[in-house]
């Protein structure tokens, strides 16, 4: 048998080399210009008009939450399945996270859903976070149109979505403010690090400043409470050299997904689904099965790496126990879903072999249907 397939392995190379040895060369490998440079062009790829990086993805969540005006005594949904840094961001700001149930195809915040809870707290909703799962675009027509009628702000979390498209547009210019991770397994990566985008001046001031102490300008006056969340020039200098190959790598993910698609098309996996207008960016790409245990197992047999992303969801973890929330379709999803290989290091061969050993080789069950129920509000 030929080696393991990782879930992940991220890209580095002599351009990632020589960019980071520039700097350290530089002498100025704290914040400074390369930082500079790196926020004007990832901005510039999202099609929004500022940026503000960060020292990784939870402190961008909980930069951009304080930018936008959340804070003590205010309330924001969110999804409550994702990553738990997406509700520690909003508690993190001083705020009560309630959530909405998702919808079991696309594992993303459920419109109807959304709808009823914010009927349900009627006007006590400040803020939404709103989760773009996986590189899949959440539903944000329908989500923005409810965020004006209830004047709530949207922060979008894109920590998985570098490189998804909505309707055309770059996933990070569809809310009032976004936030992208560059852990080393995402899209694109630099070593740790973060990033706040928006169109509002006025939010990427307060970023920038909450950022760093809380400062008004580069000198000593400080007008707020802040943090130091800034990101090096060594990790910028990554970072640039891997936003020149996001294209790339977002490309062949998608690749990579449709030939798992078709490879697993005689299975009983449900495969991801990317609904009209949503141009996925497979971060992950996560089937539902109904015997995700034994299915992972076999796959580790067999050489091939998996992910349960996330096997609980935020509220039933120990630190959220003061929550009662109703979320039967998340609960469900989070005891169906594997994540496979789909990361551009992969190479034919190795998609080949994933797909073929799943079909041949694993005996997979069908998921049950989740069920959906009227929303409850005893979380508020």
């Amino acid at each position: 048998m030929s080696g393991d397939v990782n879930i992940a392995d991220p890209i580095l190379g002599d351009e990632e080399v020589s960019r980071i040895e520039s700097v350290v060369d530089s002498g100025m490998i704290a914040d400074g210009p390369e930082v500079r440079e790196f926020e004007a062009e990832f901005a510039d790829y999202c099609d929004a008009d500022e940026a503000v990086a960060t020292s990784n993805g939870t402190t961008a969540l909980h930069t951009a939450l304080e930018a936008v005006g959340v804070g003590p005594g205010d309330t924001v949904l969110t999804t409550p399945f994702s990553f738990v840094a997406t509700a520690n961001a909003i508690r993190f700001a001083g705020a009560t996270p309630v959530f909405a149930d998702v919808d079991p195809e696309t594992f993303n915040l459920d419109p109807e859903r959304v709808e009823a809870k914010l009927e349900a707290l009627d006007g006590r909703v400040d803020a939404m976070v709103v989760v773009h799962l996986y590189g899949l675009p959440a539903p944000m027509d329908r989500l923005r149109e409810l965020a004006d009628e209830y004047d709530v702000a949207i922060v979008e979390d894109a920590a998985q979505a570098h490189g998804a498209t909505y309707h055309d547009s770059p996933v990070g210019s569809l809310g009032d403010a976004a936030c992208f991770s560059f852990y080393p397994t995402k899209n694109m990566t630099t070593g740790e690090g973060g990033m706040v985008v928006t169109d509002d001046q006025r939010v990427a001031d307060a970023a920038a400043s909450f950022i760093n102490h809380g400062r008004e300008t580069d000198g000593y006056r400080h007008v707020s409470l802040g943090h130091n969340f800034r990101m090096t020039s060594i990790a910028a200098a990554m970072g640039r050299a891997q936003l020149e190959r996001l294209p790339g790598f977002v490309e062949r993910r998608r690749e990579n997904a449709a030939r798992l698609d078709e490879l697993l098309a005689e299975t009983n996996a449900v495969t991801p689904v990317s609904p009209d207008g949503c141009g996925h960016s497979y971060h992950q790409y996560t089937i539902r099965v109904g015997n995700r245990d034994s299915v992972a197992e076999r796959l580790d047999e067999h050489g091939i790496g998996s992910g349960v992303y996330y096997p609980r969801c935020i509220h039933d973890q120990p630190a959220y126990d003061a929550l009662d929330v109703s979320a039967p379709a998340a609960e469900r999803v989070a005891d169906q879903a594997l994540s496979l290989p789909v990361h551009p290091a992969l190479d034919e061969e190795e998609v080949e072999r994933v797909g073929s050993v799943l079909r041949d080789e694993v005996t997979v069950e069908p998921p049950a249907d989740p069920a959906r129920t009227t929303v409850e509000v005893s979380n508020d």
